[in-house]
């Protein structure tokens, strides 16, 4: 699968690891529904730490790419979900930690709760 990172300087640039936007090649488009920070053994959130649930999220979520067939790299969108908008920066560089560059497109929306009281989620777009 090839991307084709999309940037413009007519637009703010990204202020974090993402790009302005992708474009993706001719391949299959899967998209993925939500992940929170749940152990897959027990389906009980792994900690009460945003940190934990932050890479928790990010491994379910990379487990389901992996059974559609595609990798990290195949992600052309991602939207994270946070209760608590002033925890950003965190979640930014986890994320900046775990997802290759070049970065995919990505919103972030502040919502008041998520199920089992989660405090993260993640939702993805891939092509492969």
């Amino acid at each position: 699968m090839s991307k084709q990172i999309i940037h413009t300087d007519a637009a703010p640039a990204a202020v974090g690891p993402y790009s302005q936007a992708v474009a993706a090649g001719a391949g299959k488009t899967v998209y993925l529904s939500g992940q929170i920070g749940l152990e897959p053994a027990t389906g009980e959130l792994v900690s009460e730490n945003f940190e934990g649930q932050v890479r928790q999220s990010f491994a379910n979520m990379q487990a389901v790419i992996e059974a559609a067939g595609g990798t990290l790299e195949s992600i052309v969108k991602l939207t994270l979900f946070l209760t608590d908008l002033s925890k950003f920066a965190s979640a930014n560089a986890i994320m900046a930690d775990i997802i290759p560059q070049p970065f995919p497109a990505r919103s972030t929306i502040g919502v008041s709760s998520l199920p089992k009281g989660a405090q993260f989620e993640v939702e993805a777009i891939i092509v492969i």
